[in-house]
Order: C-alpha cells, then sequence, then structure tokens
C-alpha cells in the first residue's frame, strides 16, 4: 500500500473501533488508538508506545496483540500493573511494508471485552544485516567426534540490504574457537576429548554493518567415540530357577559398563547363545525364558543345569564387545499330577461272588523327579449305582479293591447291573495332584427261572378275508429273574402251507402274532402253531413254550366268471333306444355265492351312456341293451369305437354273503356303423370264448437263484473285460508290420586269432547309371531325374551340402523296396546305428549323384509313388524312412 493513503486507512480504522467501543461501553482503552514513527535502526527491545486500560472487573490477563497488517511477531504487549500496558519492538520486522497495524485486545472476567489498533510507521534508514539460514530462526547445532583434527566448523549465512562490509565476531571469546571477522568462517584450534572436555559448547555469532546489530547461537556437541571396552557388573555366574517357569519371566538381569559412556543405557547391545530356553533383552540385559523348561523331560532329568554364553557389544555395526559364561540350575517342582495308566478298567462279578473277591488293582505313576514330589496316595473310593460300601480299598490308601458287599439281585434288588467306581490318586505334597481311575464292574446275574405264558393254549379265529399284515392274536411270557433281560418271541412250527413256509409272524420283543399272507380255508381251515419265549440270558439261555390254535373261517372270498370274458359286437348307428344288442348276453358263476347276489356296471368307455346292462343285479345271466340313440348328425356323438369295461361283483343285497366281495371284468368292444354304405355288415352268432390266463409268481424263499446269476454274470463280465484289456495292449505293442532282419548263422570270414590288422577289399559291379527321365517334384515344385530300371533318383541341380558326408558306392545289389508307412523307425535307427561303412579308393572317384544324405530330400522314391497332394509332414517322415532303409543297405554292403 502506498504510505500517501495509509492516513485514510488509519482514520477509518480508528472511526470503526470508536464505534466498536461505544457499543461495548465498558472497557476502555486510553492512549489508544494512536500512531506512531519508529526508527529500526534503535536497540532492541524498543518501547513503541504506552497505554491505560480501564475495566468494571478485572483484566483476564495481558491485552494481545490478535491481529497484524502485514503479519509481523516483532510486536508484544506487556503491563507494568493492572491498568499501565506498553507496546515494545523485540525485534526488526521481516517485511518492506513501512507501516504496521496492531489490533490490541482486552478482556475482563466479567466477559466484557475492546479492541483499539495501533498504528507503527517505520522509518527505515539502514536496515540490519539478516540471516538466511536457520539462524534466523532456531540455534544451529553442530556435531564433532572426539579426536577429529582442526578445522572448519560452521560459517553463518548473513545478507545486509545495503550490501554493506559486515564484522563476524564470536562470544564468549575462546581459545578453543575462532572467526574470521570477515566472512564468519568458524574454526577450531584443538583435538576434542570427550572424556576430559566438556561435552558440549555454546556460542553467539554476532555480525553487525556498522549501525545495525544481529546475533544468533551456535551450539557445538562432542561426540563419543568407541574406544574402550565395556565390562559385565556381576558377579555371580550360577543361578537356581525352578522349572515351569511361565514363558517371558525374568530368572536374571545380566549388566554391563561400557567407559566410553556408562550414562547411555541403550547403546550396549546383549545377546545369547543357545537361545533354546532363554532370551535376552537386548538393551537391558534381563535374561527371560523364552520355552518351556520342563525337570521331567529330557535332557533335563538326567542333567539339570544349562550354560549360557552372554556377549555384549558397545555398537550395533561392530565393536567393542565382552563375554560371559552363566549356569541355570534347574529344580524340580511337584508340578506333574499321578497318572494312572490305565485310567478305565472293565471287569466282570457274578452275583453269586463272596465279600473279598479282588475287583481290580490300580496302576499309577508321578514322573516328578523328586522323591518328595512323586510320592502319591489312594482314596475317596466312590460307587454309582450302589452303596459307597459295596466296595473298599484294601488295605486303606493302597491300590487294591476288593468286593465288601452282597451282588444278589433278586435278594438286594439292584437297579442296575454295571457300577461304576472311581478312585482319587492324589499327591502326598503340595498342590496335592489328582487324578482319577475309573472302574465299571459288570454284575452278571445268574438266570434261575425259564419264562412262563400267561396261558397254556391259546384260540383264536382268523376270516378268510384277513388282508396280509393283520394282527390275529398277542401272546405274553414273563421271567421271574430280576433284572429282567429281556423275552425273545418265536413261531417254531404250524404255519407252512403250500405257497409259504410260514402265512404268521410274530413280533420278537411284543409278542403280536400277525398274518403275512391272507389265508385260504379251501386250503386249510386250522392252524396250530408252536411258539416259543426265549430269555435273554447270553450264558444260558432259557425256554418256555406254548400252542396257538387258529380257526380259519370261511368267508365269500371267490369272484365272479362271466363268458364270454371278452367280446366284439357291431351295431347300425340308427338302432333303436332298447333294442338288445346282436343279441348279446353275459352268463357268470360263482364259487362260493348265489347267483341272485350279482351286480353290473360298466366302468369305463360308456361315453354319453349309450348302454345299460338289464337285469342290472339279481341274476347271473344278462343282456347289453342301448339306453340312449346315437346323435353323429349334430355333433354329440364322435366316437364309433366303444371299449366297455364290465364289472360285476357279488354283493347284491340281500343275497350276498358276508365277506370280502369279489369282482369280476369283462371287455366289450362295440363298434357302430351306417348299414349300406360301403359293404354289407354280417353279423356272428354269440359263441364263447376260454381265455387261459396264467400268472407267474415269486416266491421270496428262492431269493438266491437271481443273485447268484447276477454274480457269476458280473464275474464273467470282468474276467472278459480283464482278457481283452490285456489282449489289446498286446496287439498294440506288437510289431505286426515290419519283419525282423534275419540274423547270420554263420559268419562269412571267419574270425582270426591273430591281432594283425585286415585289409577289407570291396568289389562293387557298377550299373547302368544313366537317369533317362525327368519329372517334377509335387511338394518342392524341383525337377529331379530317374533311371527308369533301377528306379534311382536325383535333383538336376547338384545340392550344395553344409558338411562332407560319407559317400555311398553304385552296387548292383541295391535295391530300393517300398517303405511301408507304418514301419517301426525305432527298429530301422537300431538296425543302421552300430554300423560303420568302410571307405574306398572306388567309392571316393566314383560318381556320387546316386548317394543318400542324412538329412536331404527323399531321391529314391517313384514319381509314381508320390502323391498327389500331401502335407509337410507326412513328405519329411517318409524322406526319414527312405533314409533308415537306406543306412541299412550300406550297411549290409559293407559287410558283404
Amino acid at each position: 500500500m502506498p504510505r500517501s493513503e495509509f492516513p485514510y486507512l488509519f482514520l477509518g480504522t480508528l472511526f470503526f473501533l470508536g464505534v466498536l467501543q461505544e457499543s461495548n461501553g465498558q472497557v476502555v482503552f486510553s492512549g489508544l488508538p494512536n500512531s506512531v514513527n519508529i526508527n529500526t535502526h534503535y536497540i532492541l527491545p524498543v518501547n513503541v508506545t504506552t497505554f491505560q486500560v480501564s475495566t468494571p472487573g478485572t483484566l483476564s490477563g495481558n491485552p494481545v496483540i490478535i491481529n497484524s497488517n502485514p503479519l509481523t511477531q516483532a510486536f508484544q504487549v506487556s503491563c507494568t500493573s493492572s491498568t499501565n500496558c506498553e507496546v515494545n519492538m523485540i525485534k526488526i520486522p521481516q517485511t518492506t511494508e513501512v507501516a504496521i497495524s496492531l489490533q490490541i485486545f482486552a478482556q475482563d472476567n466479567r466477559g466484557s471485552s475492546a479492541m483499539q489498533v495501533l498504528s507503527v510507521f517505520l522509518n527505515v534508514g539502514n536496515k540490519p544485516p539478516i540471516f538466511l539460514d536457520n539462524m534466523a530462526d532456531q540455534a544451529v547445532i553442530v556435531y564433532i567426534t572426539e579426536n577429529s583434527p582442526p578445522g572448519y566448523v560452521y560459517q553463518p549465512l548473513v545478507y545486509d540490504p545495503e550490501n554493506d562490509p559486515l564484522k563476524y565476531s564470536i562470544s564468549p571469546a575462546s581459545s578453543v574457537f575462532t572467526i574470521d571477522q570477515s566472512n564468519g568462517y568458524i574454526t577450531t584450534s584443538k583435538i576434542f576429548n570427550y572424556e576430559t572436555d566438556p561435552h558440549s559448547y555454546t556460542l553467539e555469532i554476532i555480525v553487525t554493518d556498522g549501525i545495525n546489530t544481529i546475533n544468533g547461537s551456535l551450539l557445538v556437541y562432542i561426540l563419543n567415540t568407541n574406544d574402550e571396552q565395556p565390562y559385565f557388573t556381576i558377579s555371580e555366574t550360577t543361578t537356581s530357577i525352578p522349572e515351569e517357569q511361565p514363558i517371558g519371566t525374568v530368572v536374571k538381569n545380566v549388566t554391563a559398563i561400557d567407559p566410553d559412556d556408562f550414562n547411555y543405557l541403550g547403546f550396549l547391545q546383549y545377546t545369547i547363545s543357545p537361545i533354546e530356553y532363554f532370551t535376552i533383552d537386548p538393551y537391558t540385559g534381563s535374561i527371560k525364558v523364552a520355552q518351556r523348561i520342563d525337570r521331567e523331560a529330557k535332557p533335563l532329568r538326567e542333567n539339570p543345569l544349562i550354560t549360557v554364553q552372554v556377549t555384549v557389544i558397545d555398537s550395533p555395526t561392530g565393536g567393542q564387545s565382552n563375554t560371559i559364561t552363566l549356569t541355570f540350575n534347574i529344580t524340580d517342582i511337584n508340578d506333574n499330577p499321578p497318572i494312572c495308566n490305565p485310567d478305565t478298567y472293565r471287569v466282570s462279578l457274578l452275583e453269586t461272588d463272596t465279600i473279598g473277591t479282588q475287583v481290580a488293582r490300580i496302576t499309577c505313576t508321578d514322573i516328578d523327579v523328586d522323591p518328595a514330589n512323586n510320592q502319591f496316595i489312594f482314596k475317596d473310593l466312590t460307587c454309582s449305582g450302589c452303596n459307597d460300601f459295596m466296595y473298599a480299598l484294601s488295605p486303606p490308601s493302597s491300590s487294591l479293591i476288593v468286593l465288601n458287599g452282597s451282588l444278589d439281585m433278586e435278594a438286594t434288588k439292584l437297579l442296575y447291573y454295571e457300577n461304576s467306581l472311581s478312585v482319587t490318586a492324589q499327591d502326598v505334597a503340595y498342590p496335592y495332584f489328582k487324578d482319577f481311575a475309573y472302574i465299571y464292574v459288570t454284575v452278571i446275574p445268574v438266570n434261575e427261572y425259564a419264562p412262563q405264558f400267561n396261558r397254556s393254549s391259546y384260540v383264536c379265529n382268523v376270516s378268510e378275508c384277513t388282508n396280509q399284515g393283520a394282527s390275529v392274536t398277542l401272546v405274553t411270557a414273563t421271567d421271574k429273574d430280576f433284572p429282567n433281560t429281556g423275552i425273545t418271541y418265536s413261531i417254531e412250527s404250524g404255519g407252512s402251507t403250500f405257497d409259504y413256509s410260514n402265512i404268521f409272524w410274530i413280533n420278537p420283543t411284543t409278542g403280536e402274532i400277525r398274518l403275512v399272507a391272507r389265508p385260504n380255508y379251501e386250503v386249510t381251515p386250522v392252524y396250530v402253531l408252536t411258539v416259543t419265549a426265549v430269555d435273554g440270558d447270553p450264558i444260558n439261555p432259557l425256554t418256555g413254550t406254548t400252542t396257538v390254535t387258529v380257526n380259519i373261517i370261511e368267508q365269500n372270498d371267490e369272484p365272479p366268471v362271466c363268458t364270454p370274458n371278452s367280446y366284439e359286437l357291431i351295431i347300425p348307428y340308427d338302432l333303436k333306444t332298447g333294442a338288445n344288442i346282436q343279441f348279446f348276453k353275459l352268463s357268470c358263476t360263482d364259487l362260493d355265492s348265489s347267483p341272485k347276489a350279482f351286480r353290473y356296471s360298466i366302468g369305463s368307455g360308456n361315453v354319453n351312456n349309450h348302454f345299460i346292462f338289464s337285469p342290472k343285479q339279481g341274476s347271473n345271466v344278462t343282456e347289453l341293451i342301448l339306453s340312449q340313440p346315437f346323435n353323429y348328425a349334430s355333433g354329440v356323438d364322435k366316437d364309433w369305437n366303444y371299449k366297455l369295461l364290465v364289472y360285476i361283483t357279488d354283493d347284491n343285497p340281500p343275497y350276498a354273503r358276508p365277506g370280502c366281495p369279489g369282482i369280476g371284468t369283462v371287455t366289450i368292444y362295440v363298434s357302430v356303423v351306417i348299414p349300406g354304405l360301403t359293404t354289407r355288415t354280417t353279423t356272428t352268432p354269440p359263441s364263447i370264448t376260454y381265455i387261459v390266463k396264467k400268472e407267474n409268481s415269486y416266491s421270496s424263499s428262492g431269493w438266491y437263484v437271481p443273485f447268484v446269476i447276477a454274480l457269476g454274470a458280473m464275474i464273467l463280465l470282468g474276467i472278459l473285460g480283464y482278457l481283452l484289456y490285456h489282449c489289446i495292449k498286446y496287439l498294440s505293442k506288437k510289431d505286426c508290420c515290419v519283419p525282423k532282419p534275419e540274423k547270420y548263422k554263420e559268419p562269412l570270414i571267419p574270425p582270426s586269432d591273430d591281432g594283425a590288422k585286415k585289409e577289407v577289399v570291396m568289389e562293387l559291379t557298377k550299373i547302368n547309371t544313366v537317369f533317362d527321365g525327368e519329372a517334377v517334384d509335387p511338394v518342392t515344385g524341383k525337377i529331379y531325374e530317374y533311371n527308369t530300371k533301377s528306379g534311382a533318383r536325383r535333383w538336376k541341380e547338384t545340392q550344395v551340402l553344409k558338411e562332407p558326408q560319407p559317400v555311398q558306392p553304385e552296387s548292383s545289389v541295391l535295391v530300393i523296396p517300398a517303405v511301408p508307412p507304418t514301419a517301426n523307425l525305432g527298429k530301422a535307427r537300431t538296425g543302421t546305428g552300430n554300423s560303420k561303412r568302410p571307405e574306398s579308393k572306388g567309392s571316393k572317384n566314383g560318381d556320387d549323384k546316386n548317394t543318400v544324405h542324412p538329412g536331404s530330400q527323399n531321391l529314391l522314391q517313384k514319381p509314381e509313388e508320390v502323391p498327389q497332394e500331401r502335407t509337410s509332414s507326412q513328405a519329411s517322415k517318409k524322406e526319414k524312412n527312405v533314409e533308415l532303409f537306406s543306412g541299412q543297405k550300406d550297411s549290409e554292403m559293407s559287410e558283404v
């Protein structure tokens, strides 16, 4: 802001604050608002102005500067009394503005407050120097390591706005530190010793431009170096500790002192070895338990001493160190209860055993090492299911348990046949650990009484119409033995028929007799069953017997049989209502019912109810009558063929016999035709058709027949599958396409015994090598020449080989057969891999145009054998086959 505009801002601020003060009316400033001119070259602190504050109450602290424009912390308010205050400039404002507005705020203890403005105009004559480094805001700290050579320490960075020459000095003056007055370069003139010299120095750096002066603080700390070996302060190296200390328990404190600096505790670091049982705090030296220490476990059971080595080092990165050996003696405590093994016993006693019979001897052990900790006694023998005096320890506190009472079940009426005993094994030493053993005594009752039925014989009647599963009667037997072991019922004999081994079944637990199948009076009118009751004694079961007579009551259980059973009828569509259809009559008979007991009804197929029987009941002969006319013209009737399912029952009252009514069925096919439409309808006189119905019934007693057949079929299929698998596996491995090479029975050249080197002579017959034909290879597109007699081929252009290859001589015995596409390449390669071809002079000078080189194109295949379309992979495969076969021929030629 220009200085010329400041008075207008000042007057506006005074007007605003005057209004604020007048509106408040309680806290009043005297001497404010005000404006003051200050020279910046005064010696600090500089008093700017004074003012008074009057309040109804008490000021809550000194008035404060709550805001400044521009922002600065160069001014401070202080009060000499409760009402007189002053504003001081404590440092030179670091600003380019010449006018500073300060807002001063005051408040009393009653909550009243007021604010006034002080305007300060800076008269900038010569600005003081300014620190440009950290010294402008805080003291600068410099560290010097002891034994360092004298030299540079620090140089402040100072700027003077007028670029006046600056002069540097330090206070207090010292022979240890010197400063260059022209540039402020501070150096040291001695080698520091941390152990003898002060550990720190405080220097005040003073900078002046001749008019203004500034100062800053420099703190110099001397750092210690590691040149002394630490030493331990403990004297006892053997410590006894009890076993089973919690993990993390401090068992010993190891301390050491470093002569270099014993006051810095974190400088020393401790380590321990081995770390199997203990760990050490690396900074405090506290040795703690790292894992469970069990005196009873090996190796501490044989040797309770643990030896460790503690090392102290005075530098994390490696410095002076020292080592001490410590021994810990692990003492035994009573930390293990007696263990009963086994802890469960099962004993069986007869109810006739006498007092004093041994029940069990309990075996327990305590693995504590010291005898005072592994002694125990037996006590607190209790019994569940009997009184506590039934069993006893003999002698007391021993491990032997004997019978001390009577087990007669009939006399004592014991509720349980198994007694649960528990006994306590307790240490004799504190804290009196316990273990428990459990003895389960099974009292075996003696079976003295056989089951007795409530009746000596039972008689009951069963209707012939009773369905399967119906209850026949209930037999009951009782056993006087105690406790009750249960009774099992069974039918020994008397219930068999032609179709069933027994048509009766008895519930083995309740004695209820039920039907397995419906009885038939005509087959067996009376059944005499022999029923037995067996008690549940597992050793000596006893049996009771009774007879059950079952009378079968004859009932109506035979269904009607009608003739004909099935019939086909043809009627005209305009047949009159009430007419007998083709004079059809149905005749029925029943073995156990009167002819008047029949009823006739049509179950299904009678669409629009066109047909009825007359009479409907009370006769064994009835006729089929048309009851409703056909109406095809209006669309009411659409079916021309009817299948009538007729039901005949023998339950017509009052002529029906009591029992289970039988139902017979007859099927009648009725075809409706239009007379004279196409052909003349012929009528067939009624006739009787006999239908023989055969029904196969499966007997559950023959279950083993289909089971054996199914099992045999599964075994046979498994054997066939196994043989088929191995047959396919054998055929897949069999080389059936390539004949095995015949081995020479006798060598052509007898082997000689002498070790002289033999000269191999090869005689070759050169045949016609004229290639009198040309063709184009369909794969590569190249032109090759071939011999029409031998079939030999070669490329028309000579092929350049990268590596020299052996030359195959032309022979009169060279025959190139066609290699099958399924030839076994592995066998071909095996047959030629070990053969060697000797080189002769003739082969070196001969024509090599017919030579087949490994890796070259197939030159021996006839043109007509080359397929018209093939892939590059198939061509490569055939070329490899020819190479292998050619190598085999070369091997045979070399042997010849």
